[in-house]
Parts: structure tokens; sequence; C-alpha cells
């Protein structure tokens, strides 16, 4: 194929991934930044924020998942220059997705008190309390996330992934200056931090639905008359059957996640401090590379509703490539920040020493292995593969992130080296299984539209 034969040029990728990329950077460090300004009001605080972040990454994640199964069936038909049934479908990712975070905050908030007591069990009476005022407004920004994912998700399936980062760093610029308002000069503590939040996430609803009801050149899709959406459920059962399986992934790795840092917990201080130290730089050295991927399901979308299978393969093939790079430079920056972080943390020699260790050999191994386990499942997803991922992705999960590290920590007496040894594993295992069905070509027969 000749290069001007391709539907995205060079050019086109760069503009679609940059600003993706640079919001999934911007949101991991503002994400950063605000834990640490929440942890100057207390230790019952930085608990509680803590304890109810994992209920709500659990959330966002599964609204998130529910958005690209949208965002796939709107690029599928836009690459099929089917303008009509892209603008509906539109219109019924917004509904059903708003009608889920709706109910789902409802329960939250009525049964608040039950779910953190049936989560946390028995917990200090401080940090309940400040755990229930966190996740009173934390459970009624859900519809404005769920809004804003759906909206931000349709302008990314026309190709436009500037507007949706512009909205969400000044969102995270207000959360950050509104925490300090809150926090250091109207002294609220965890309330203030979780205002600011909610405020936050309402500016970015509002703002990128009034920019979805504009009509302008290269924006096919434009959404008005909310409240006359009615459900076409043949298209919403379409939305779903590719965002639910994301979703289930989604909540099985974070679910991995909880059950691994029970496991941890029990090696003491120092294991505890090194290994949370360790999560957030890994998260850091694979944002970017994340990005490419989100990038990635559009492009492939809009190939396989153009009926271009050719081209789907091409860019998977080229923006692995791409994703390759990052992560090696990524990688590289992130450990050669590894002793200075540390240090500026604050962290005990034992801890620093036992994350320096840890990040050493995730910069060895994670460029070596990890593109081929996440990259390709991306374009998989777009193609409507959504249930081998899910079972893939699970099941590897379950048996190395999660058995593999609790033999190596409670039987053999790794530490908690044991659990990058099983994620090394979960890794290496997904990478074989997901090229093998990437080169078997299998994805394509699917039909989303």
């Amino acid at each position: 194929m000749e290069q001007q034969q391709h539907m995205f040029s060079n050019r086109m990728i760069c503009s679609l991934l940059i600003p993706v990329v640079l919001e999934q950077l911007l949101n991991s460090i503002m994400g950063t930044a605000d834990t640490m300004m929440v942890s100057n009001v207390g230790s019952a605080a930085i608990s509680a924020v803590s304890l109810v972040d994992s209920i709500n990454v659990l959330v966002i994640q599964a609204f998130s998942a529910l958005a690209a199964g949208g965002a796939i069936v709107c690029a599928q038909y836009i690459g099929q220059r089917n303008k009509e049934k892209a603008n509906e479908s539109a219109r019924q990712v917004l509904f059903i997705i708003t009608a889920i975070s709706v109910a789902v905050s409802l329960i939250c908030l009525v049964l608040q008190k039950p779910l953190l007591s049936l989560i946390f069990g028995s917990v200090e009476p401080a940090v309940m309390r400040a755990s229930e005022t966190y996740f009173f407004y934390t459970a009624l920004s859900f519809p404005f996330i769920a809004a804003y994912d759906s909206a931000a998700s349709i302008f990314r399936a026309q190709d436009n992934t500037k507007g949706p980062m512009i909205i969400s760093m000044i969102s995270n610029v207000m959360n950050i200056a509104g925490n300090a308002v809150m926090i250091w000069v109207f002294h609220m503590g965890v309330a203030g931090a979780a205002l600011s939040t909610l405020i936050s996430r309402i500016f970015c609803a509002v703002v990128v639905i009034i920019q979805l009801r504009k009509e302008r050149e290269g924006q096919e899709i434009v959404v008005r008359d909310y409240f006359k959406i009615r459900p076409d459920w043949s298209m919403i059962r379409r939305i779903l059957g590719l965002g639910i399986p994301s979703g289930i992934e989604n909540s099985m790795f974070q679910l991995g996640k909880l059950a691994i840092q029970s496991t941890v917990s029990t090696l003491g201080t120092a294991a505890i401090a090194a290994q949370a130290m360790t999560n957030i730089l890994e998260n850091l050295n694979g944002i970017a590379a994340i990005g490419v991927g989100v990038g990635l399901m559009t492009i492939v979308g809009q190939c396989l509703g153009a009926g271009r299978q050719d081209e789907a393969v091409y860019y998977i093939k080229k923006l692995c490539v791409i994703a390759e790079v990052i992560i090696i430079i990524s990688c590289l920056g992130v450990f050669a920040l590894t002793k200075p972080i540390t240090i500026l943390g604050g962290m005990e020699k034992e801890s620093a020493d036992m994350c320096f260790h840890m990040v050493m050999w995730i910069t060895i191994v994670k460029p070596l292995v990890w593109i081929m386990a996440f990259i390709p499942g991306y374009g998989l997803r777009a193609a409507g593969d959504v249930k081998f991922s899910m079972i893939v992705s699970c099941c590897t999960m379950w048996a190395c992130r999660f058995c593999l590290c609790v033999f190596l920590i409670r039987v053999m007496g790794f530490g908690p080296m044991g659990v990058w040894i099983g994620m090394f594993a979960d890794w290496t295992l997904r990478g074989i299984i997901f090229t093998w069905r990437f080169h078997s070509r299998k994805w394509l027969q699917h039909k989303v539209i």
C-alpha cells in the first residue's frame, strides 16, 4: 500500500494521539498531586480518600468502558460515512450511560453507610466519618463523570482528541486550585477536597456537552434536545455488548489490585511504602502508551467501518511500534527519576532501596513484553472482539497477578518483588496470547454494525 492510500496520514495520527497521551499523563500527575495535598490533612483523611477511591476507581472504570463501547460504534458508523446512524448512536451512548450512572449514584447515596461498613469492615471511627463525607460528594459526581466520558468518547470517535484534553486540563487545574483553597484557606479537610472534585467534574460535563451541541467543520456528530432522546434498545444492546465485557475486565484488574494489597500489607510498613511508590512509578511509565491504545480504538473503528480490514491490521502494527518507542523512553525517564523521587518523598532507606530494585526490573522487563500484552487488545476491542479480551485478561490476571503473587510472597518469601514477578508473568502470557490472536485474524470476523 502506498502512503497516500492510507485513511490516516502521519500528521493525522499525531494530531489524534498527542492530545490523548498528554491527557492521560496529566490525569496521572494531577491525581498524584491531589493525593499529596490531601495527605496534609492527616492520616485519617488520606486513609479515607484511599479507601473510598478504591470503590470510585471501580465505578469510574466501568463508565469509561461503557463509553469506549459507544465510541467504537460511533467510529465505525463514521468510517462507513453513515452520519445519521453515527448521530443516533451518540445519543444512545449519552442516554444509557447517564441513566446507569444516575441509578448507581442513587444506590450509593441511599446505601452509603451499609456499603462502606460492608466493604471496609471495622475501621477507626475518624476514618469512617471521613470516608462517609468523601463518598457522599464523589457519589454525587458519578453522573457528571459518566456524561463527560460519554461525550469525550464521541469526540474521540470523530478524531477530535484535542477538545477533551483541553477540558480535562482546565478541570484538573481547577481541582488542584480548589483543593488548595478548600483545605488550606477554609480548612474544610476531606469535605473540601471532595467538593473541589465534584465542582471540577460538573465543569467537565457541562462544557463537553455544550461543545457537542455546536455545528462546525469536522464535527460530524451534533447532539441536541437531550430531553427528547428515547431509548433505541437494539442500539443500546450493541453499545452494552461492547462496553460490559471491557467494564468487567477493568473491574477485575482493580479487584486484583485490592487483593494484592491485602497480601503486601502483611509484609510490614517498609514493604507497603515501597510497593505503593513503585505502583505510582509503574503507572507513570505506562500511561502515555495507554494513550496510544485509546487513540488506536478510533483508528481501527473507522477503518473497519469503511470495510478496510488491511488498514486496520496495518495501523495496529504501526501504533505498536510507536507505543514501544514511548514505553522505552518513559521507562528510562522514570528510572532516572526514581532515586530523586524517593528522596523528595522522604522514604526511609529500606523502602527506597526496595522501590529502586523493583523499578529497575520493571525498566528491564516492561519494554520487552508489555506492548503486545496491551496495545493490540485495543484494536481487537474496536473490531468487536471484546469477550476474548475479557476472558484472557481475567484468567491471566487471577492466575499470575493474584495466585502466583500470593504463592511467591506467602510461601516462597519473595517479599514485594513477588508482586512484580507475577506481573511480568501476566504481561508475558497475555502478550503471547494476543500476538497469536492478532495474527490469526479471527478478530476481524466480528461485526459491530
